[in-house]
């Protein structure tokens, strides 16, 4: 399908600024770049109430933010994973999408700044951001969540860490006396970077011009990764997980135009050969990071309602 009208128009408008690509900045650059756009996710929704706090991590404290939605509780929880290449993306870039996604859901959603590349290298966002579910589920009771009805969710590099995060679950349980707790009930995965490999069909189809580029996700990995051997470990590359039996269920959303749609995608493939249920929602005409511009793009507030009924279906 041709581009989306207001993508075109959106993708016009980035190539006048004449703003240079992340690779040619500075991590600290890129970030201040990337925060500048977060009025492309529209004004923030309002919830019933927002508690900003940091929880104990394995490198030091973990800033998270707790959003609660109107309602007497236990409510579904969702822990949630902002994108950004492991390098730039914080908890203010993404505050609208995940108020969104509480008021649509009618959850109880923790979001988290896990430590950022090349300052923090490869595994060091994992680790955080499985603390960070570990402890939600600890202190579910705290939070009003039912600790039987947590998902992950993320966006791009979020997502990578949301599709990690339920690996871990699965095989490091932790004992209850170390606050353990239930594994995630399910993964929402948006546009996720799943797979260390720039080779896909659609990496070759988009690498340039959709403003994610070939490029730019070589750079994000550089950062993020210590060695490129790294990017074979699953927890950095969840496609090259050997077994994927006993993850829970996924909702999978992918762009006609993103270098990262194949690996998405082939990542539900082998979900569902694995006998675990995973759907597929490709935005036709559509680019990476779409979701979290709501604001000016009609098909992200489209996909934000699809993302909220999917968890709306499967945390009940």
């Amino acid at each position: 399908m041709p581009l989306d009208p207001q993508v075109q128009a959106l993708l016009a408008e980035a190539a006048a600024s004449g703003r240079p690509p992340y690779e040619r900045m500075s991590p600290a650059e890129a970030r201040r770049a990337f925060l500048e756009l977060k009025d492309l996710a529209g004004p923030p929704e309002p919830v019933a109430r927002v508690e900003h706090r940091t929880i104990p991590g394995p490198g030091g404290e973990i800033p998270v933010r707790v959003y609660r939605p109107d309602g007497r509780p236990p409510f579904p929880g969702l822990v949630y994973y902002h994108g950004g290449g492991w390098v730039i993306g914080d908890l203010d870039t993404h505050d609208s999408p995940v108020r969104a996604l509480v008021h649509r859901a009618r959850c109880v959603a923790v979001s988290v700044g896990y430590r950022l590349a090349p300052e923090h290298k490869f595994p060091a966002a994992v680790e955080d951001a499985f603390a960070a579910f570990r402890w939600t589920a600890a202190h579910a009771d705290s939070l009003g969540i039912d600790p039987t009805r947590i998902a992950v969710a993320g966006d791009s590099a979020g997502g990578n860490l949301a599709a990690v995060v339920p690996l871990m679950a699965r095989d490091e349980p932790a004992p209850a006396e170390a606050g353990g707790g239930p594994a995630p009930a399910f993964q929402l995965l948006i546009y996720p970077v799943i797979d260390h490999d720039f080779t896909t069909a659609s990496y070759r189809q988009n690498a340039t011009g959709y403003q994610l580029t070939r490029r730019t996700m070589q750079w994000f990995w550089e950062q993020y990764l210590g060695t490129p051997e790294d990017g074979r470990d699953p927890h950095a590359s969840p496609l090259r997980a050997e077994d994927l039996h006993g993850l829970p269920p996924a909702f999978v959303i992918t762009a006609e135009f993103d270098p990262l749609r194949d690996e998405g995608e082939a990542y539900a493939r082998r979900l569902r050969e694995a006998g675990v249920p995973a759907v597929v929602r490709r935005y036709d005409g559509l680019i990476h990071g779409f979701f979290r511009m709501a604001g000016v793009l009609d098909a992200g507030r489209r996909a934000i309602e699809e993302a909220a009924a999917a968890l709306r279906q499967a945390l009940g």
